[in-house]
């Protein structure tokens, strides 16, 4: 009954629904079937009696998908974590154990359940890594962009007010555009040109983060080939660095969680110059050992290193 009542409909996810572009067969089956791994990963957390149940029927979906379901399942579970009567802690009982190793697709799933919660229900940012919390607003924004998208991509809104984390001097409208910009890459259809020509169209101040989330999406979701991803290189032109900075993270992710496939290493290969456990260690060879927030959050900081060394490593801007 609870999976029933709050869980999406599937529908929900098909381009046709979206009125998202449609490139190719091969692609519009890829997005889709992400949806709907999402979806079922959602599903499981809701259904599930226990996290290790949930983390049970989720090691069964492939490992291509399974990343996706850890997403949606970071929804699902902050979801209930938020609503009235759902419980508190599920999120941290789910992280304190093996899909520890999915923390990043986990954090950004609860972006998307802070997207249909009100606002007085929204977890403190006391509750997450002070470092990774930022991909909870990655989450947030890739929701808005995905279903809201004459708003925030048409109309190009940021909310003028968005006080999560509290006393963030507006860095949070630019995590929330790294996930606007991974919305892009399922918005466009993999099309790298429409990719391009949408990003145009937004405030210069805007592209970098938008790229990154691009690199991001481009590099875990795939659905291209190599000379694609390396004319959307082109693309970004200035900011090749946020574009290989966001595969980076994707290559992480993948590396982290065991879901490494042969389309990431294609990927890391033609954004970044570096095959993709390589991408991957760099990520954490500049991480900040203690995370102190100055003018710009640590997690931006770092995300700065990372681009400048996969760039000076790879010579993806050469």
């Amino acid at each position: 009954m609870r999976r029933r009542m709050i869980t999406p409909d599937v529908s929900e996810t098909t381009l046709e629904k979206r009125g998202f572009h449609k490139k190719s067969p091969a692609a519009q089956e890829l997005l889709e079937t992400v949806g709907e791994k999402f979806l079922l990963g959602y599903a499981h957390a809701v259904e599930a009696r226990t996290t290790g149940q949930a983390e049970e029927w989720l090691e069964r979906i492939p490992v291509k998908y399974r990343g996706f379901a850890y997403e949606g399942a970071g929804m699902g579970y902050g979801m209930l974590d938020g609503l009235p009567g759902g419980g508190r802690g599920h999120i941290a009982d789910f992280l304190d154990g093996p899909a520890e190793k999915h923390d990043y697709i986990i954090y950004v799933g609860v972006g998307w359940a802070m997207a249909r919660l009100p606002r007085f229900r929204w977890p403190s940012a006391e509750d997450f890594d002070p470092l990774l919390r930022w991909l909870v607003l990655d989450g947030y924004g890739f929701h808005q962009a995905y279903f809201k998208t004459a708003k925030y991509i048409d109309g190009q809104y940021q909310d003028p007010d968005f006080s999560w984390p509290p006393g963030n001097d507006g860095y949070s409208s630019r995590a929330i555009d790294q996930g606007i910009g991974r919305a892009l890459w399922f918005i466009c259809g993999t099309d790298v040109d429409l990719v391009a020509d949408t990003i145009a169209r937004f405030p210069e101040r805007r592209h970098g983060d938008l790229y990154a989330g691009v690199g991001l999406a481009s590099t875990y979701a795939c659905g291209v080939t190599g000379d694609e991803l390396r004319k959307l290189a082109e693309f970004a032109g200035e900011h090749r660095g946020n574009l290989a900075q966001g595969s980076a993270f994707a290559a992480e992710a993948r590396v982290r969680a065991g879901l490494l496939i042969p389309e990431t290493e294609v990927a890391t290969q033609a954004i970044c110059g570096l095959p993709a456990e390589r991408a991957a260690a760099i990520t954490q060879e500049v991480r900040p050992a203690v995370v102190v927030d100055g003018e710009l959050p640590a997690f931006e900081t770092w995300r700065q290193r990372i681009a400048a060394e996969v760039l000076n490593s790879g010579g993806a801007g050469k």
